[in-house]
């Protein structure tokens, strides 16, 4: 049973909206592309999950804290006598370890270790299990789930799940018979509870609102060569359209969402868009999907 969803992190979705919006420096492309490349290494394992068999309880991307300390979970599996906790990496190509390090091969980088930070989860997570009073048996693996991941030197006892290896670990567990009790139940509560939205570790390229593009961009290519004809937003590169309630309600959350200090009101949303419209049109798709607070004459919206 699936009871936390996985969404895409709002970092990482911020660095789309800065993508479409200002030139990013390499290395900012290169942490969106990393970003882009794990979210979907993570979707697609939980694929490969969502059928488990017999009573389970799933819980995806969790961040809880203990001892002051923040860990990251991919996905956590109870079990009736086992907690599964899998740290997916997506990598491609090429890799080896030598005295706990992570080299690419082709590059010859170093990477940080996931073994090594799978560990650190694992301890952290075992120390919230003691400070909740609870003694869950806890198993701890990397699953490298990119078809085009090899991996070199690798000591045979690491707690690592090859790609090779990924349809063999899930039968493992298919045909593995699990009862959940209220107990199972009662732990996956207090996971949901002390689950965390906000990531302190969230990494993104200073901006400000003077240097973004403004403009209702196209949802499928990005462009901004759009225009509006009667109730649709049309773009001029790629020819897709969508309906320009749908377009502004985007271009609402994305200001909220890159701008938090700044008020969301029909002028802000207008000059945002940035495009031949009514306001009029802006404050009725505001008033019907936004809360309108402040006064008659200085109204804003949340």
């Amino acid at each position: 049973m699936l009871l936390k969803k996985r969404s895409e992190t709002k970092e990482l979705v911020v660095m789309r909206y800065l993508d479409k919006r200002m030139e990013l420096s390499a290395r900012d492309k290169f942490h969106l592309n990393n970003l882009e490349k794990g979210y979907k290494g993570e979707v697609e394992f939980d694929v490969l999950t969502e059928n488990l068999s017999e009573e389970r309880y799933i819980l995806d991307d969790l961040l809880l804290q203990v001892n002051n300390s923040y860990f990251q979970i991919d996905k956590v599996i109870i079990s009736e006598g086992l907690i599964h906790l899998l740290d997916v990496k997506y990598h491609q190509g090429d890799f080896y370890l030598e005295s706990d390090k992570f080299y690419s091969v082709t590059s010859g980088k170093e990477y940080n270790n996931p073994i090594i930070q799978l560990k650190r989860s694992e301890t952290l997570f075992r120390q919230l299990l003691q400070n909740l009073k609870l003694n869950n048996l806890v198993q701890a693996s990397v699953v490298f789930n990119n078809p085009e991941f090899t991996l070199y030197q690798a000591p045979m006892d690491l707690p690592i799940i090859l790609p090779t290896q990924i349809n063999r670990f899930l039968k493992e567990l298919n045909s593995t018979p699990s009862k959940l009790e209220e107990n199972h139940k009662i732990l996956a509560k207090k996971l949901l509870f002390l689950h965390h939205d906000k990531n302190p570790y969230t990494t993104l390229p200073g901006y400000d609102y003077e240097q973004l593009e403004k403009g209702m961009h196209c949802r499928r290519c990005g462009s901004f060569n759009t225009s509006i004809k009667k109730q649709n937003l049309f773009c001029g590169k790629c020819g897709d359209s969508e309906r320009v309630e749908n377009a502004i309600i985007q271009q609402i959350e994305e200001f909220k969402l890159l701008f938090l200090e700044r008020k969301i009101t029909a002028q802000s949303i207008y000059e945002w868009c940035n495009i031949d419209i009514n306001k009029r049109r802006i404050t009725r798709v505001l008033k019907k999907y936004c809360k309108a607070a402040g006064t008659t004459s200085d109204t804003y919206y949340e």
